[in-house]
């Protein structure tokens, strides 16, 4: 079976722990076994990717960053750094609007250390304005961007050469949305950088051509197979340009609504190991 599935990590393929299950990791070895090229395509970073895999002891092909870096055969086949010129412009504007933001390089994710206590404080600010804030939701949240693999902290990107590190995403985060949706406004008609969102915490900018649906495509055509027989699988916004490209769009239960309508079809949710629904009732059926 000719045949390239593309498919999202959070709220799709992860359980809440972070893992990938047992019944996904064994519906991913049976179609790859039926021929299918599997791809993950993230928009987490390449080192943290590599190792969810490698724990549910899966080798499968990489697309990460929200296809900024395709990883494949053990060798980065595509790479779409951001421009110093634009890192130099952008980076002093987060730091003087106090935004919580991430690096993601060739050497992993930077996360500075004033970042946790920049967010506990927001925590502190969301709940106290609205009572029906979850704190524990919050910091659920919160902790899975300190949990990533291949993370190291520093202080002021000043300390480091950017054009040596390979930047590929500005990752912002907020619990305050009115501040992401001013920074995307502000953003977004810049022809020089792409925005997407995971969710309504998540801002992430990236070079001008990165999107998952552009990297599926490419991909594709290093692998051989046609486009009408590409299937994506996902839950958010990011997983939109995908579905735009792809043969077949197969949508989690718990997908953001314009997922699903824009979806060929809809699985279960991320917690009743809907992957491996979806690619049993719909790819390999």
């Amino acid at each position: 079976m000719n045949s390239l599935i593309a498919i999202d990590l959070d709220g799709t393929l992860l359980a809440d722990d972070g893992t990938i299950s047992a019944r996904n990791a064994q519906a991913i070895r049976k179609a790859q076994e039926a021929g299918c090229v599997v791809s993950i395509c993230s928009g987490r970073s390449l080192h943290d990717t590599k190792a969810i895999l490698e724990e549910a002891k899966l080798e499968c092909p990489l697309i990460t960053g929200n296809g900024a870096i395709t990883f494949n055969d053990g060798q980065q086949i595509q790479t779409l750094s951001m421009e110093p010129a634009l890192l130099e412009e952008l980076l002093p504007q987060l730091e003087s609007e106090n935004y919580y933001y991430e690096l993601y390089t060739n050497e992993g994710v930077y996360l500075f250390e004033r970042g946790k206590g920049m967010l506990e404080r927001e925590i502190k600010e969301k709940a106290g304005s609205d009572k029906s804030f979850s704190t524990e939701w919050a910091t659920r949240e919160m902790n899975l961007q300190f949990e990533q693999k291949g993370t190291r902290q520093i202080t002021d990107y000043h300390d480091f050469d950017l054009a040596s590190l390979g930047i590929y995403k500005i990752f912002v985060f907020s619990f305050h949305r009115e501040k992401l949706d001013a920074l995307e406004e502000e953003l977004s008609s810049r022809e020089d950088l792409s925005l997407t969102t995971s969710g309504k915490t998540k801002l992430e900018i990236a070079h001008k051509d990165t999107s998952k649906g552009n990297a599926l495509a490419a991909f594709a055509e290093v692998v051989g197979v046609p486009m009408k027989n590409t299937v994506a699988i996902g839950d958010n916004l990011n997983d939109l340009s995908m579905f735009a490209v792809a043969g077949m769009g197969i949508a989690m239960g718990n997908a953001e609504e314009e997922v699903k309508e824009a979806s060929t079809h809809i699985t279960k949710r991320y917690n009743e190991d809907g992957v491996a629904y979806a690619i049993e009732e719909f790819v390999l059926n």
